[in-house]
């Protein structure tokens, strides 16, 4: 089957990149002949093979620079006449969209119904449901915009700027979720949660799957799972103030116990004069994958508490696939991935309840083993691929 992969980013800048380029390579592992569509970058990694790149576009910069990043936004003829030709050239049965709005568009999706492609699109965040893409407001979960378009520009939710809020409401009437849903055959939803947002958007039930993200086995540590735990905690992530970081390193800097935090972020030098001389939080910026998947490997547990509706955490799923429980806010996804085995679920924002079930996670006699089987069961490669299968192949 010819699959053609498109996401707006070729390196892992985030978990759903990795997912993307993930995908691709299982794809082709499979023996699939898969190309791969996305924007130039300097950090882009090689696919090899059949590849296109259309020119990178920045937000920022000069007022002519920005002019031509909002005009991608709702499809430009870079966009438009290089993914024709691949099209053409490269013929594919199935397009399967990631990531793609703003610095690659959505007439992409259109240009491959078109053509006769079946078309398919994970959805990584809420792009379809927020003009910018947390819903959150003012740091709080919102949904108005489903409802009641015109709220980001009221208050303007894009950046705190008038003119980026118009912008992204000009964008979310021009791909509004009529024209999407005549434009794409399945929605894939990571988690419950996604589904419900989107059917409560008016997607067609009928057009939605929910099929979790898997961990790709470039991020999978093959190490047996180790019995013995060293004395940490950890979390793994973004620093930003959705993700909750600031109230875990409030807590932590309570409780008797290290935390490590990997990540990179707008909030990482705060957090460093913060809590730079804590003695027991050790802030250690962003590592490789190799380092991620052991500090968890041999972590008590983790910690992800969001602040936000996370859709489908690879954090999370990585730090199950490696015997480790995690600690979770009941925000988003993230309850579906937890239960009594295998973590703990608390109110967001409860910096008391999250001390307390930080100090049964690390006073629990936790089956490590038995975390790590079912986790590596439910997100294994093969079992997305067969799930893939019958959604290309309905």
């Amino acid at each position: 089957m010819r699959i053609l992969v498109v996401n707006k980013f070729w390196y892992p800048r985030g978990g759903d990149c990795m997912v993307a380029m993930g995908t691709a390579q299982l794809l082709r592992r499979m023996g699939h002949d898969v190309a791969i569509f996305s924007m130039q970058h300097p950090e882009n990694e090689s696919f090899g093979g059949d590849q296109h790149f259309v020119p990178q576009v920045r937000f920022d910069g000069s007022l002519r620079k920005k002019c031509q990043a909002l005009q991608r936004a709702t499809g430009d003829k870079a966009v438009s006449s290089l993914f024709t030709q691949v099209l053409r050239d490269f013929q594919p049965q199935v397009v399967h969209l990631h990531n793609i709005h703003s610095y690659l568009s959505p007439l992409i999706a259109q240009l491959a119904h078109d053509y006769g492609c079946r078309v398919v699109w994970t959805m990584h965040d809420y792009k379809l449901l927020c003009s910018c893409y947390t819903c959150l407001r003012k740091g709080k979960p919102c949904d108005a915009c489903i409802k009641h378009p015109m709220d980001v520009v009221v208050h303007r939710c894009m950046k705190g700027s008038f003119v980026a809020s118009v912008a992204a409401l000009l964008e979310a009437t021009r791909w509004n979720s009529t024209v999407l849903s005549r434009n794409v055959d399945t929605f894939i939803c990571p988690s419950q949660f996604m589904a419900d947002k989107m059917s409560q958007a008016n997607f067609p039930s009928e057009q939605l799957t929910v099929l979790p993200n898997f961990l790709p086995d470039e991020h999978r540590d093959t190490s047996p799972v180790a019995w013995g735990r060293n004395d940490y905690c950890c979390y793994v992530g973004r620093l930003s103030p959705e993700k909750g970081v600031g109230i875990l390193l409030e807590t932590a800097s309570r409780l008797p116990y290290t935390l490590k935090v990997a990540g990179d972020g707008p909030l990482l030098e705060t957090f460093r004069e913060q809590y730079g001389r804590c003695p027991n939080i050790e802030l250690m910026g962003k590592l490789d994958s190799n380092s991620v998947a052991k500090l968890l490997r041999l972590a008590r547990f983790s910690v992800m508490p969001s602040q936000c509706w996370d859709n489908n955490p690879l954090s999370v799923i990585e730090s199950l696939c490696a015997g480790t429980p995690a600690v979770v806010t009941d925000m988003g996804g993230l309850p579906e991935l937890i239960d009594d085995q295998c973590g703990i679920v608390v109110p967001a924002g409860d910096c008391d309840a999250l001390a307390s079930a930080m100090r049964r996670a690390w006073d629990a006699r936790w089956d490590y083993a038995s975390i790590a089987r079912k986790a590596n069961t439910r997100y294994d490669p093969q079992v997305h691929y067969q799930a893939l299968m019958s959604i290309y192949h309905p």
